[in-house]
């Protein structure tokens, strides 16, 4: 692969041309890495001071009583920003919505209870136990393949 890159101080915005005989995987795991936005900060709040919250600490973040709670294995914290302005902040690949108050990081889960009708029970690294609301079940198990 070549890589070819211009000066132009008369350029305003960034443009990237891809000039290829075919389209590859390898041409598509470009343009992929090239469209991603860099993940946005996370900050909580606990004893009074604001601290960033890096995305692989977070174990849930939770709503509750009209505040939204990040946990990580540091402690919990609050956070100023809403469930949805969160989801869209996170990774999509690690974090999932489990119900309309709880988003989880896939990776802080220890295991996935199925034997409940209706819901799943899932055990977090922290040994947090919470549910999947039936509204999100059919999502989860797309995930986990079943």
């Amino acid at each position: 692969m070549q890589i070819e890159i211009k000066i132009d101080s008369s350029c305003t915005e960034t443009k990237v041309i891809i000039v290829t005989d075919a389209m590859t995987d390898n041409i598509n795991s470009l343009i992929n890495k090239l469209s991603e936005d860099t993940p946005q900060l996370i900050s909580g709040l606990r004893d009074s001071k604001l601290e960033v919250l890096e995305q692989s600490d977070l174990v849930r973040i939770y709503a509750n009583s009209g505040k939204v709670f990040a946990v990580t294995s540091k402690g919990e914290y609050c956070v100023r920003l809403r469930l949805y302005e969160l989801e869209k902040r996170l990774d999509k690949k690690r974090f999932v919505r489990i119900s309309n108050s709880e988003i989880i990081n896939l990776n802080k889960v220890e295991n996935f209870d199925l034997s409940f009708t209706g819901t799943i029970c899932v055990k977090l690294s922290n040994n947090t136990i919470t549910y999947v609301s039936r509204r999100y079940v059919a999502k989860i198990k797309k995930i986990l393949g079943i």
